[in-house]
């Protein structure tokens, strides 16, 4: 089969993935602690290293596929919100919340109170201390820059951040949770706490549409050609197979 099929094929495949990347960070747009993916292509060749391929194999065989996705951690702009259990962290790092599948890295601070006053998360993970999950009696809630938690003055305990090197490998959940592998090292937290005020999301919404143009008419570009290839390949069925 023609090489240009597969060239087409492939790339139309990877403008697919690409639109489903960016389809996602359009509708997390206004997702609080959110980091949008970056897609990133590489060559079929590069697999095929080992393979001892000749020049002409390798000049076929030269077309891009999708590589996968990277983690954009640029941090988003704060935003006031005047509710004490709303948090952003201003400087690297993330706030820890236990959930069924383990700890959990987000920066995500839309947090409040559960019936227990619990503090948790949107989907009701604990949000942790030092010591495990935040308890919080009634009174005056205050979380200073450090992560120190109070009421009314009496300190209850310091929020548990994280942070990671850098090269870490972390693995989108949900809208807005990381996981990391496991028995990875943490790295002193340089951010500060900011209350009552959220982290907006980094996808930014007229890049997005700008760039979803773009893939769509590339899209349409490869099932073009692939039309082009499937007619020539059924022209040529009909003159030759009669032949045979």
């Amino acid at each position: 089969m023609d090489s240009g099929f597969y060239s087409a094929f492939t790339g139309l495949a990877a403008r697919m993935q690409s639109l489903d990347l960016l389809a996602n960070n359009l509708a997390n747009v206004n997702t609080a602690g959110y980091k949008s993916e970056k897609e990133f292509y590489r060559a079929y060749t590069a697999s095929l290293r080992n393979q001892g391929l000749s020049q002409v194999n390798q000049a076929i065989n030269d077309y891009g596929l999708m590589g996968g996705a990277r983690v954009d951690l640029t941090a988003g702009s704060l935003q006031s919100t005047g509710n004490d259990t709303d948090l952003a962290l201003d400087g690297s790092g993330f706030f820890v919340v236990q959930t069924k599948a383990g700890m959990r890295y987000t920066r995500n601070g839309t947090f409040q109170l559960n019936t227990q006053r619990q503090l948790v998360d949107g989907e009701g993970n604990p949000v942790q201390g030092q010591n495990g999950p935040i308890q919080v009696p009634s009174g005056k809630l205050n979380i200073s820059a450090d992560g120190t938690v109070s009421v009314d003055g009496a300190i209850l305990t310091q929020l548990k951040l994280a942070d990671f090197a850098p090269g870490t490998q972390l693995s989108p959940e949900g809208s807005s949770n990381f996981a990391v592998p496991a028995n990875t090292q943490t790295i002193p937290v340089t951010g500060q706490v900011r209350q009552g005020m959220l982290e907006a999301s980094n996808s930014d919404p007229v890049t997005g549409a700008v760039a979803l143009i773009s893939l769509q008419r590339n899209a349409e570009m490869m099932q073009r050609a692939l039309s082009i290839f499937n007619t020539d390949f059924n022209q040529t069925a009909v003159q030759e197979l009669p032949r045979v």
